[in-house]
């Protein structure tokens, strides 16, 4: 019996053997028959998840196990002839697009070992680039990248509970099981890309558009080591791919414009306005009118987002390069700030006060003073806070030489708006801090025009004289109509 088992596991390979090799993605790299490649997944997308396209090129294969067996390593590259390092090359890809599952760690440990190390000999191989790789090669490694990348994301925890989304800093994130071998697939496609040896116009036959959107769609992923490396990735193909350039900035376009108007929810907005930093800081000038729109469509209205705080210091720091770059867009910016400003969530005003200085530090005095008096007005507004720290940061502005400078010049109408709310804050604000910093902003009001100050001083205690008056007058109204109801009260009270 053992020898009838010894001889079927070495009998020679049928035709039906070759079928079900291709099963498991020994077909043929270039081979374009039914079985020559990994089946297509076949997934159930979540409501609020974005799957995997139409199966392509691209698409995953099944998550069982190949037989036992069948993974077996390989020679090394420089085992083998330099004449034999093309087809090591596609039968190394053939190994890595095994899917194993990662939920059972005690499952394939031997397959997945091997699938590793074939990956970091690839990834290797590129860097050293010790060998240009023809183009079949290029295509069948790109389709490995994507059978292993492109895949179903898990619902979001917050999904399962039906909560609200959590600060990703107070709460553990989501690791991605399979990701020792992801990594070292991310690594390889980065090495592709950056490689002085990939031929852009040959390159991007197969990272072409559906290609790029598919990436986009990973950003969602949970895992931040995965969003980290999709970043840098998605970066370098903006730099080296120009073709793709205006494509990629619609398609994160569109990504912002769900996120605020369908779901706003997505895991990756501050890994892609990181990207968008760059993108803007390379924009020439003059810019374009598509740039411009796309600041008051899309990152201006991002704002308004409750979770805004996850991404606002990259979304700060992109509406700095705007201002930067075209400092007439500091009225538009400023005044769509103000429209979004918010009205009892006291964390976001003191984000939005520390965006506001870094915009107004790159302001000229004609667009400061097209935007000031609605400006001062919230500034005073902030300035009266009960919250110490909204207050506290208003009255940090005036720290920056640059901000004074433009108060300075135009304290005529400046100190008239915000002056009222100094005074409050130095007769009746909780806060010594808030006091004390209120103290110096008066008294540099004071050193900067004495005239203008003692003014609005006068106007002031006349203004409070009126409104003491008007809530005497007030009082003794209520009084009266307090006496008479109580004398008719008198005039009709029935005596038992």
């Amino acid at each position: 019996m053992l020898k009838k088992i010894m001889k079927g596991a070495h009998r020679k390979p049928s035709k039906s053997d070759s079928t079900d090799a291709s099963f498991y993605g020994f077909g043929p790299p270039g081979s374009r028959n039914p079985g020559s490649g990994p089946s297509p997944n076949v997934v159930v997308n979540h409501a609020s998840r974005t799957g995997p396209y139409a199966p392509g090129p691209n698409s995953g294969v099944p998550m069982v196990p190949p037989p036992m067996g069948t993974v077996e390593p390989l020679p090394l590259f420089r085992d083998v002839p330099i004449s034999e390092r093309q087809n090591l090359f596609m039968r190394k890809l053939q190994i890595c697009c095994f899917q194993f599952d990662f939920s059972n760690t005690l499952k394939s440990v031997r397959e997945k070992e091997i699938k590793r190390q074939t990956l970091l000999e690839l990834v290797d191989f590129i860097q050293s680039g010790s060998g240009k790789i023809t183009e079949m090669c290029q295509e069948e490694m790109i389709k490995m990248v994507g059978i292993n990348i492109f895949r179903c994301l898990p619902p979001a925890s917050h999904e399962n509970t039906g909560q609200e989304a959590m600060d990703p800093e107070e709460e553990e994130p989501y690791l991605e099981p399979s990701w020792p071998h992801l990594q070292l697939v991310y690594e390889l496609l980065l090495r592709y890309v950056v490689s002085s040896d990939t031929d852009t116009k040959v390159a991007k036959r197969y990272i072409d558009h559906s290609f790029v959107l598919k990436l986009l769609d990973l950003f969602d992923s949970e895992d931040p080591r995965e969003r980290e490396y999709l970043k840098t990735i998605l970066h370098r193909i903006y730099g080296k791919f120009m073709v793709h350039r205006p494509f990629i900035r619609k398609a994160i376009n569109n990504i912002f414009y769900r996120f605020m108007y369908e779901t706003e929810r997505h895991s990756g907005i501050g890994e892609l306005l990181e990207i968008l930093g760059s993108i803007i800081n390379g924009f020439a000038l003059p810019m374009k009118e598509e740039h411009k729109l796309f600041l008051v469509r899309a990152l201006i209205p991002l704002h308004k987002l409750k979770p805004v705080a996850m991404y606002h210091q990259q979304l700060s720091y992109c509406i700095t390069q705007f201002v930067e770059k075209d400092y007439k867009l500091a009225d538009t910016v400023i005044r769509g700030l103000l429209k979004y400003w918010p009205l009892t969530n006291c964390q976001k005003e003191v984000l939005f006060l520390g965006e506001l200085e870094e915009v107004l530090e790159a302001t000229q005095s004609a667009e400061f003073q097209r935007c000031m008096v609605p400006l001062f007005r919230q500034i005073a507004r902030c300035l009266n806070s009960s919250h110490f720290q909204v207050a506290e940061r208003a009255l940090f502005l005036w720290n920056n030489e640059h901000i004074v400078s433009l108060i300075a010049q135009n304290r005529q109408l400046v100190l008239p708006i915000i002056f009222e709310a100094l005074e409050r804050n130095i007769q009746s604000h909780w806060n010594q801090a808030v006091h004390g910093l209120t103290v110096n902003v008066r008294k540099m009001f004071l050193e900067m025009d004495a005239e203008l100050f003692d003014e609005c001083q006068i106007r002031f205690a006349e203004k409070e004289a009126r409104a003491r008056e008007v809530e005497e007058q007030r009082q003794m109204t209520w009084k009266k109509l307090a006496d008479v109801a109580a004398q008719r009260g008198e005039d009709y009270m029935v005596t038992v």
